[in-house]
Order: C-alpha cells, then sequence, then structure tokens
C-alpha cells in the first residue's frame, strides 16, 4: 500500500463526518461565512470586495458539495437564492 492509498484510508472516516456535519450545519456555515466576509470587508474598507464575495460564495459552494447526499455524479447542487455580503 503506498503513501497515497494509506493516507486516504486514513482520512475516509474524516470525511464522512465532515460530510455530515456539513449536511446538518449548512445554514450555519453559511451565515458564519457571511458573517466573516461582511467583517472583513468593513474592516478593509471595502477595497477587496470583489475577492472577499468570489471566496465567500467558493467557500459555500464547497459546504454544498460536502453536504450532499447526490447522485455521485460528481455535479454541484444548485446554487441557492439570495446570499451575498
Amino acid at each position: 500500500m503506498g503513501f497515497l492509498d494509506n493516507m486516504k484510508a486514513k482520512l475516509g472516516p474524516a470525511k464522512d463526518k465532515v460530510s455530515d456535519l456539513a449536511q446538518q450545519h449548512g445554514d450555519k456555515i453559511g451565515q458564519g461565512l457571511d458573517k466573516a466576509a461582511k467583517t472583513v470587508d468593513q474592516r478593509t474598507g471595502g477595497k477587496y470586495s470583489d475577492k472577499i464575495q468570489s471566496g465567500t460564495d467558493k467557500a459555500k459552494d464547497a459546504v454544498d458539495r460536502m453536504g450532499s447526499k447526490g447522485d455521485g455524479d460528481g455535479t454541484p447542487p444548485s446554487a441557492s437564492p439570495g446570499g451575498g455580503v
């Protein structure tokens, strides 16, 4: 068994746990990301608003993908309406 196979075997249970947590608490995670983005945007004086929004959207998409119990075809779930900082 190679190094990568060994790491995958060790990280498998953690991935399942993270997926379960993302599914159960995805809305709270999204709210936390929005709150953090708003705070950072205010502290930087809006200088990096577009980059902060982009990063927040990507993080939310990642949480959605982790929390989805989709059909396994690799397509992300549809974007949720709303959002924004």
